[in-house]
């Protein structure tokens, strides 16, 4: 069977009562990007749907693109075909012969949403499902647990017959939530944080933190690979590269050796949150996970988030590694990640680090540094790098 077009599925899109439309719109635009590169295929919008007119174009690149998009819940391929019993019968025993290993169970899933057409749901149910007895051998049937379901939907403009959805990531469109400060290092947690929250409609920016020479220009390249890898589902997204090697000094020379975790986690919330602001986004965003590493217990989350008064976001906070490494490894930003190039959070680690710093004692450690002067220059001297889709990037080798 030759698909016409395809049927995108939103789920918790239709949900939002009189924001529905801005949500809907928002996905539209959203797809219409991701799929410019098929000049042929056009989208539209009908009620409760989005229709993918493929105009030739051969369905699974443009369902593989799809499935980068947030807010699709679900995918089908769709013979379109006349609002005429015949013409459904006919299109649901075409489309199980032509599964690749044919099915011993079926069942008809029909609903219509025109009440002129002459035959309610559950009467075309039966219709379609005993013309499909009488011309596919050996297939029964079976409502419960059946090898395909045959959907028909009866529209408008037309019909349409399909078989199981192929999922989509699902989530809400992106843009949808308003802007974050995603703070991206070169680890496994930071990528996958930054997806979650695209995939909750946030527009992403992201910040790195940079201590040359201390860390080298390939663990900036790599960076920049991770944020260029959340393009693909987030679009265009600027990347501050911040320098970050005099602030790591001054730490060193002049604070507490065992608290030098948490008075540079508070430089770069401070630092962060400036940026954040300047780029009207409304929270930060971290790869914290509870109880991973010495900065990331409740005392010293406590103690870092101190500095600044914008909420922050921690998407991986309740999950295992396990359940992070999953999700990196599907999303494509594992393997980068894991690449051995150190980044500044593993520069000058102490021996013995606080893990339930004190508050007063880290501020008092902290009043040796010249912090606004220090932010403030790291913030003036920012590089921005902006990333989008379908930037050709510059080959670049590790090795």
């Amino acid at each position: 069977m030759g698909y016409d077009v395809l049927l995108i599925r939103y789920g918790e899109l239709a949900l939002k009562g009189k924001n529905r439309s801005d949500f809907e719109d928002r996905l539209l635009r959203n797809i219409r990007n991701k799929l410019k590169d098929f000049p042929d295929v056009k989208v539209k919008k009908t009620y409760g749907r989005m229709l993918v007119e493929l105009n030739g174009q051969a369905y699974p690149p443009v369902v593989e693109r799809l499935q980068e998009v947030f807010g699709v819940v679900g995918v089908s391929p769709a013979k379109r075909v006349p609002t005429e019993l015949q013409a459904l019968q006919q299109a649901a025993v075409a489309l199980i012969r032509e599964q690749p290993t044919q099915p011993a169970t079926f069942k008809i899933a029909a609903k219509r949403s025109i009440k002129s057409f002459p035959h309610k749901s559950m009467e075309l149910n039966h219709l379609i499902g005993g013309y499909v007895l009488k011309n596919v051998d050996g297939i029964k049937v079976d409502v419960h647990q059946p090898e395909i379901t045959v959907h028909v939907e009866v529209r408008a403009e037309a019909a349409y017959v399909y078989g199981d959805d192929i999922p989509g990531p699902g989530g809400l469109p992106v843009g949808a939530s308003g802007r974050v400060a995603l703070l991206l290092s070169g680890g496994i947690d930071s990528p996958v944080a930054g997806y979650l929250a695209l995939k909750r409609g946030a527009e992403l920016q992201a910040i790195h933190f940079h201590s040359y020479p201390f860390t080298s220009e390939r663990a900036k390249q790599k960076v920049i690979d991770l944020a260029q890898i959340l393009t693909r589902y987030g679009g265009k997204i600027r990347l501050h590269v911040v320098p970050f090697t005099e602030i790591q000094t001054q730490i060193r020379q002049k604070c507490e050796e065992s608290y030098s975790v948490t008075v540079m986690r508070r430089m770069m919330f401070r630092i962060a949150e400036r940026i954040a602001h300047k780029e009207k986004a409304l929270a930060l965003v971290t790869g914290e996970n509870l109880g991973q590493v010495a900065s990331q217990t409740l005392e010293s989350m406590y103690t870092i988030n101190h500095v600044i008064r914008m909420p922050v976001l921690r998407p991986v906070v309740g999950m295992d590694k396990q359940e992070i490494m999953n999700i990196a490894k599907r999303i494509g930003t594992y393997e980068t990640s894991i690449l051995p190039y150190e980044d500044c959070c593993t520069v000058f680690l102490p021996k013995s680090p606080k893990t339930r710093p004190d508050l007063n004692a880290t501020e008092r450690t902290e009043s040796n540094l010249d912090v606004e002067r220090l932010v403030q220059e790291a913030v003036d001297a920012t590089e921005v790098l902006d990333l989008s889709p379908d930037k050709r990037e510059e080959e670049f080798t590790f090795f």
